[in-house]
């Protein structure tokens, strides 16, 4: 009978901890954020991110943190706000629907957040506010995710988010950056371009380094890496973007966007768009070496992905695409609809330094340019003929009180001096 209760007793405790872990009652990894699973952290990138919507915080600010799901849902998580290569929560968090919950950890009330159930779930969002007293220093957000019992990521960081002593200054004349880098500036340049980087801008040729009207976009690869390191640029009030696409036509692109959040600042999104509509916000993946900045409404942003291009149309694994550089208003962090679209003139390969081209004029334009052309040689002529020589032919013939040879030469030349 003893055996019985002890096995009985054994399994109530099992349960138990299984049910605490399942509700995200997980205070006791308040320190270290590893599940007390019993097993190793998984060593690959995680197939989750944490985003923010702005870069820059000062006391008592709010920010909003997004846990997003590339393709596999996530059942658990954890996270919180620590100082850049500090170990201590800080701040407090509120959440924003019931799969998640706020935690005290390290004596702070509502310092975590964490999941109620082990239900799938694809994206997250807490509201983190900054303490309003203290030494704050540049922050980062840090995750745990749990995918099941035997697999999980620990220590999953959102890009830093400088602390600024007083308020950020106007849009117009900030310039952020979202990784630890000690300059802030996006060297866009056309350096290198045709020999180390694929290059394509509008108009052609042009240096954003010199030109204010450039709109341009490098991509640069190094042998034997999947890294690839884009640059864009160019003049809006709102954002601007590059997207990779399987054809010139809008849709099924893979975009990353260069724009204002809702603090005026400058942040880098990456997107899949699905046609003439508001394109889907993709997490940012794996992206490093981030830098961005807005100067006299030039909007700049510079990175490296390691993310595969998905255009979700082709079936191949081709490294030819048409590259797209877009531009347009934005409100409150919300992308409009484009102002503008340069698309190349062919497929690209990335991984080989080229200048890009795009086409300058609609091929209707260029169709009326050729019927122009063919007017003026053929029945402009005509006309000069008829007034020339057969005036003679139909001297004192009239038809609507005009001699005849200047009726047909008139109604030969005048309409090719209105195509």
């Amino acid at each position: 009978m003893d055996r019985y209760i002890f096995i009985i007793v054994l399994l109530a405790c099992v349960l138990r901890a299984v049910r605490c872990y399942s509700s995200g009652k997980v205070t006791g990894a308040c320190d270290n954020m590893t599940p007390q699973h019993k097993k190793v952290a998984q060593q690959s990138p995680a197939p989750f991110s944490v985003t923010t919507d702005r870069f820059s915080f000062k006391e008592g600010d709010e920010i909003i943190v997004r846990l997003l799901a590339a393709s596999t849902p996530f059942t658990g998580f954890m996270l919180q706000a620590r100082e850049v290569g500090g170990s201590s929560p800080l701040g407090s968090f509120t959440v924003t629907s019931g799969e998640a919950q706020p935690l005290t950890c390290n004596g702070l009330p509502n310092s975590a957040i964490s999941h109620t159930s082990n239900s799938p779930k694809s994206s997250i969002q807490g509201i983190w506010r900054a303490p309003t007293s203290g030494n704050l220093n540049s922050i980062q957000f840090s995750a745990s995710f749990v995918k099941d019992y035997s697999t999980f990521w620990v220590g999953v960081r959102s890009s830093p988010v400088t602390y600024n002593i007083a308020a950020a200054p106007p849009a117009s004349s900030t310039s952020v950056t979202s990784t630890a880098s000690s300059s802030s500036e996006v060297s866009n340049s056309s350096t290198g371009c045709d020999s180390t980087k694929v290059c394509f801008s509008q108009p052609l040729n042009c240096d954003p380094g010199v030109s204010p009207d450039c709109y341009f976009l490098s991509a640069m690869t190094s042998l034997g890496d999947t890294a690839v390191q884009l640059e864009m640029t160019g003049p809006s009030d709102g954002y601007i973007a590059i997207g990779f696409s399987d054809d010139q036509r809008m849709g099924n692109d893979d975009i990353y966007i260069c724009g204002r959040d809702s603090g005026g600042l400058i942040q880098l999104q990456h997107a899949f768009s699905t046609g003439r509509k508001i394109p889907e916000i993709l997490p940012l993946g794996n992206v490093s070496d981030v830098k961005s900045s807005v100067n006299n409404s030039i909007i700049s942003c510079s990175f490296t992905t390691r993310n595969p291009i998905s255009t979700q149309r082709s079936g191949g694994s081709s490294s030819l695409y048409y590259l797209m550089i877009v531009h347009g208003p934005s409100n409150n962090g919300i992308i409009g609809p484009h102002t503008g679209t340069f698309i190349s003139d062919t497929k690209v390969d990335i991984s080989s330094p080229q200048i890009v081209t795009s086409e300058k004029e609609p091929p209707i334009i260029k169709a009326h340019g050729s019927l122009m052309l063919i007017a003026w040689m053929t029945t402009g002529s005509l006309g000069m003929i008829i007034a020339r020589y057969l005036k003679g032919v139909a001297k004192g013939k009239h038809y609507f009180g005009k001699d005849v040879w200047f009726l047909v030469s008139f109604y030969n030349t005048v309409p090719n001096m209105l195509v």
